[in-house]
C-alpha cells in the first residue's frame, strides 16, 4: 500500500511539473504575447500586462480597458509602443510611466474625436538597451499580416542606440512597416533631406534632430567663440546619442581657439562607474581654461556626476553653464539630496546651470504668449499649440480617461509621446479619407508622413508638427530649460528654432528641404 501511495505521489508530482513548468527548450511565459528570455519579459501585450514594473500597472491596465471595452471587435488599427519596459532605476520608471500615459491619452482622444478605424494599443518590451529587439520584431511583423491585429504603426523608441537602429532599419525596410520614432534624436536615425534613397522609408520623427537641436540653442544664445567653450563627450561604444551629440556641438566658432575635446567613457548608459575620477581631473583642466560654457555629450547618469565635479573645482569665482541635448529632459530625477547645494557651491548663487534643448514644456506658450504680446506677427505657432495643451491637460484633470496615476508635464515625455500617437492617428485619418471605416494597407499610412504639413499640420502640445518629404519635422521649436540650484526646480528660460526664426504661417515646408 505506502509503494502505491509513494508511486501515485511520484505521478501527482509529475503532473504539477508539466503543468506549472514549459517543457524543455521552450521559454516561460510571463504573460499573453510574452516570453521570459535572459531573465526579461520580452514580447507584446496590450491585456494589461505591466512587465513587473509596478510604476506602469495602472496605465497598463487604463490601456486593457479601452482595448477590451471601447475597441473590441470593431474595425481597428493596431499601435505598437516599443521601449525598455523593465527598467531598474527608479528615474528611468518614472519616465517611461510618462510615456506610456503620452500613448494612452491620445489613444483616448483619438478613439472618441477621429473618424478613424479605432486605435489599438500595445505594449513591446524589446528589452535592457533594445537587446532583444529582434524577437519583438519578429512578433510585430505577424501582427502587421494579421487582420485581426492590423498594426499599422510602431512607436516609442526613446535610446538612440546601434539595436534601436537595427530595429527601425528592419520595421521600414525589410517589413515596410510605418514608424513614428518620438522621442530619439540622434542624426543617424533620420532620413537626410533630398536624398535619392532614404535609408529609413517609412519613417517620421517629430522630435528635432540633435543637430537641430544645436542649432536652435547657438541661435537662442547667439555666438559663442572658441575659446569661451569646450566639448565634454562620452565615447562609449555603440551609443549613438551619444556621437551625434558631440558632431552636432563640434560646430566652427569664431574667435581662438578653445580647449581641446575632454572625454571619458562610461561602463553603459545608467553606471558611474569610474568616471567621477575623469570628471575631477577634466574639470580641474577646464578651470585653467577660458571656456564658461561646457557642451555635454553624454547620458543623465553622467551629466549629473559632471555637474558636481565640476561646482566642486572652486575656481577663483568661475560660474559655467553646461549646454546638453534632450537625453537630460529628466536630469532633475537623478539629483540627490545635497546636490542642490554643492551646484550652488555652498552658497545662494550657483556655480554651475545646466541648460538643455527639451522638445516641449508646459510653461512655453504662455510664457511666450506673455513675451509677444502686442506683437503685429500673427503667433498661431505659440496658440495652437497652448490650446492642444488644455486640451491635453483637462484629460488628466477632469480624470475621464481614468486612473493613470500622477502624470507630470515638466519632462516633456507625456506630451512628446502623446504628440506622436497624435501623428499617427492624423496619418491613418488622412489615409482612410476615401473609404472612411476601412483599414488602410501599411503604406498607405507611411504615404501620409508627407502630407502633414499647412493644412494638414498636427497641432502637438509640443509644437506644430511639420513633416519633410524625408519625414522630419521642419524648423521644430526646442524648449530651452535650465536646472535651477535656486529653486531646486526645471526653469523653462525661451525657445529656440533650428532654422534661426519661427517656422512659416500655416507651417508651410519650404522647398530647399
Amino acid at each position: 500500500m505506502r509503494r502505491i501511495l509513494t508511486l501515485l505521489g511520484l505521478v501527482a508530482a509529475g503532473v504539477l511539473l508539466y503543468v506549472f513548468l514549459p517543457p524543455i527548450g521552450e521559454a516561460e511565459s510571463c504573460a499573453a504575447g510574452v516570453e521570459k528570455h535572459g531573465g526579461e519579459c520580452i514580447g507584446v501585450n496590450g491585456t494589461g500586462y505591466a512587465f513587473g514594473t509596478p510604476e506602469i500597472d495602472k496605465v497598463a491596465r487604463a490601456i486593457a480597458k479601452e482595448n477590451e471595452e471601447f475597441v473590441g471587435d470593431k474595425p481597428h488599427v493596431t499601435v505598437a509602443l516599443m521601449l525598455p519596459l523593465q527598467p531598474d532605476i527608479d528615474a528611468e520608471r518614472i519616465q517611461l510611466r510618462s510615456e506610456i500615459q503620452g500613448a494612452y491619452l491620445a489613444q483616448y482622444r483619438a478613439n472618441r474625436e477621429e473618424n478613424t478605424p479605432l486605435l489599438r494599443l500595445v505594449l513591446a518590451n524589446p528589452g535592457d538597451s533594445y537587446a532583444q529587439q529582434e524577437r519583438v520584431v519578429d512578433q510585430l511583423a505577424k501582427m502587421a499580416d494579421d487582420k485581426k491585429d492590423n498594426l499599422r504603426a510602431v512607436t516609442g523608441f526613446n535610446l538612440s542606440l546601434d539595436a534601436t537602429k537595427k530595429a527601425i532599419a528592419r520595421l521600414t525596410n525589410d517589413l515596410h512597416i510605418p514608424v513614428l520614432a518620438s522621442r530619439v534624436s540622434a542624426d543617424e536615425l533620420a532620413n537626410p533631406e533630398g536624398g535619392a534613397k532614404d535609408p529609413y522609408p517609412g519613417l517620421a520623427r517629430i522630435i528635432p534632430t540633435n543637430r537641430q537641436q544645436a542649432d536652435a540653442l547657438a541661435s537662442f544664445h547667439g555666438e559663442l567663440r572658441d575659446d569661451q567653450t569646450v566639448l565634454v563627450r562620452d565615447k562609449r561604444a555603440h551609443d549613438i546619442y551619444n556621437d551625434s551629440l558631440a558632431k552636432a556641438f563640434s560646430r566652427d566658432e569664431d574667435g581662438p581657439p578653445g580647449p581641446k575635446d575632454q572625454t571619458f567613457e562610461s561602463p553603459s548608459i545608467t553606471d558611474p562607474g569610474d568616471t567621477g575620477n575623469d570628471f575631477t581631473l577634466i574639470a580641474q583642466n577646464i578651470c585653467q581654461s577660458t571656456a564658461r560654457y561646457v557642451y555635454f555629450a553624454g547620458r543623465p547618469v553622467h551629466l549629473r556626476l559632471f555637474a558636481l565635479k565640476l561646482a566642486d573645482v572652486q575656481c577663483r569665482g568661475k560660474k559655467y553653464t553646461i549646454v546638453s541635448g534632450s537625453g537630460a529632459a529628466t536630469l532633475n530625477r537623478y539629483m540627490k539630496d545635497g546636490d542642490w547645494e554643492r551646484l550652488r557651491g555652498g552658497g545662494k548663487e550657483p556655480v554651475v546651470r545646466v541648460q538643455y534643448a527639451a522638445p516641449g514644456h508646459p510653461d512655453a506658450w504662455d510664457h511666450e504668449l506673455r513675451r509677444t504680446k502686442g506683437a503685429r506677427d500673427r503667433r498661431d505657432h505659440f496658440t495652437e499649440p497652448r490650446a492642444e495643451l488644455d486640451k491635453l491637460r483637462a484629460l488628466i484633470d477632469k480624470g475621464g480617461a481614468g486612473d493613470i496615476g500622477p502624470v507630470p508635464l515638466e519632462d516633456s515625455r507625456t506630451m512628446l509621446v502623446y504628440d506622436g500617437t497624435r501623428t499617427i492617428a492624423k496619418a491613418v485619418l488622412l489615409a482612410n479619407a476615401q473609404t472612411e471605416g476601412t483599414v488602410p494597407p501599411l503604406k498607405r499610412v507611411s504615404d501620409m508622413w508627407q502630407r502633414l504639413e499647412a493644412v494638414n499640420r498636427v497641432r502637438g502640445t509640443s509644437g506644430w508638427i511639420c513633416l519633410t518629404n524625408a519625414g522630419n519635422a521642419y524648423d521644430k521649436p526646442v524648449a530651452v530649460v535650465e536646472l535651477d540650484p535656486r529653486t531646486e526646480e526645471l526653469r523653462y528660460v525661451g525657445v529656440g528654432w533650428p532654422e534661426g526664426k519661427a517656422q512659416p504661417d500655416d507651417c508651410r515646408v519650404p522647398s530647399d528641404t
